[in-house]
């Protein structure tokens, strides 16, 4: 390219200087892809000041987790300094920090359906408000692009300021976990802020146990009658359901929910000789934890 470049120029002007302009464009040329290799070649990669890291779980059957940059406190002073009480502040580092869930759920109380959202968060000495907001767009708390109208809500919390250890590296967890619940914990230096989660386990269940009842397997069944139990529910459907989930499917962990059924509806007299058989059943297949667990109820129910 140069070479035609070069020749094109010399034909133009017989030589000359045209000829030394072409040598100058020439060395202009080189320096500008010399600089442009180092750029491309030079950059070094380390390691993030706020690395990114997302979190997982799974609350009965409502699947949840956090995203968000996690700065270190690094001898600072954080809350009221680094970051100043009565201020929107992004929860984190870089982006703001994004939560999910995949079904409606409440936080704080309040309603939140499936979606996306991000966790803002207004710091104070002696309460935090907790902000779930609709646009999850921003960087940072977006400043003037952040329109509180797309707030999903707010509330207050309550820190603890003297959390027993000191915590170097933001961190947001899921604590305290049952199958319907559980809190978003979170700490970093010395605070602690835990907000109360809530998922909908046993509409979702319940809507489930319709649906499949539809077209229904022993396992189906058996899973029905073991919610209803486990529940309070309808202990006359849960039984129902447990002596259909035995037709020409006996087993003794299954046999052993007909047991306690039976004794839960004060039939203790059937709910020893299932429980006996139950245990027989185990006994064949080697499972002692079984047996035990049968010997026991047995002896229970004839005390009744």
């Amino acid at each position: 390219m140069f070479k035609e470049c070069h020749q094109s120029a010399v034909q133009r002007s017989g030589g000359g200087i045209f000829e030394q302009e072409f040598k100058v464009m020439k060395r202009v040329l080189l320096v500008v892809f010399v600089a442009l290799s180092v750029q491309a070649f030079g950059q070094i990669n380390v390691p993030a000041p706020s690395p990114l890291s997302t979190i997982e779980q799974k609350v009965g059957l409502t699947d949840l987790s956090i995203t968000y940059s996690r700065p270190g406190v690094k001898g600072r002073k954080i809350f009221g300094d680094l970051v100043p009480y009565g201020e929107l502040w992004r929860w984190g580092a870089n982006a703001s920090t994004k939560f999910k869930t995949s079904s409606d759920i409440t936080i704080g109380g309040h309603d939140v359906p499936k979606g996306e959202y991000a966790l803002y968060a207004i710091p104070g000495k002696d309460k935090w408000t907790i902000v779930i907001h609709t646009n999850t767009s921003h960087w940072g708390t977006g400043r003037s692009k952040y329109k509180q109208e797309e707030d999903l809500v707010r509330f207050e919390v309550v820190p603890n300021n003297a959390y027993h250890s000191t915590v170097e590296t933001m961190t947001f967890g899921f604590s305290n976990i049952t199958s319907n619940s559980c809190n978003i914990e979170f700490t970093w230096e010395n605070t602690q802020v835990l907000i109360d989660v809530k998922a909908n386990v046993d509409e979702q269940v319940m809507k489930e146990i319709e649906m499949k009842m539809k077209g229904v397997t022993s396992a189906t069944y058996f899973q029905a009658a073991r919610y209803y139990y486990d529940n309070e529910k309808d202990i006359n459907k849960a039984y129902e359901w447990i002596k259909l989930a035995l037709v020409d499917n006996e087993k003794f962990w299954m046999v052993r929910l007909q047991a306690l059924i039976e004794a839960k509806m004060g039939n203790y007299k059937d709910a020893i000789k299932t429980a006996t058989h139950s245990k027989e059943l185990a006994e064949t297949a080697g499972n002692k934890d079984y047996v035990r667990m049968n010997e026991k109820s047995i002896e229970e129910w004839k005390a009744m």
